[in-house]
């Protein structure tokens, strides 16, 4: 019987803690939106914040975007070189960071 309750208990709390963890990259979305909406009301908040939300998304997109192309082009120059093993480390290493 108390292993059943110890087993409830945790279930219990993963559930609680669970989404409160997930949820901390788009309640931080918000609460910059939120204080740039400052003095907006009715349809023009809700426009504004639509579209602070998406815009949000799309610098991450292509943050990410422009790390991918990065890694395209390094690679790239690593096989015309026809790098390998710990050169090729080093050279992707450089070429990433400048």
């Amino acid at each position: 019987m108390k292993r059943l309750m110890v087993i409830a208990a945790t279930a219990l709390f993963a559930m609680t803690i669970a989404p409160v963890a997930m949820a901390g990259s788009q309640q931080d979305k918000m609460k910059a939106c939120n204080a740039e909406a400052v003095g907006k009301k009715g349809d023009e908040r809700k426009a504004f914040m639509k579209e602070c939300l998406s815009a949000k998304k799309a610098e991450e997109t292509s943050a990410k975007t422009t790390q991918q192309e990065k890694m395209k082009s390094c690679n790239a120059d690593a096989k015309a070189k026809s790098l390998k093993g710990a050169e090729r480390k080093q050279f992707m290493s450089s070429c990433l960071k400048g």
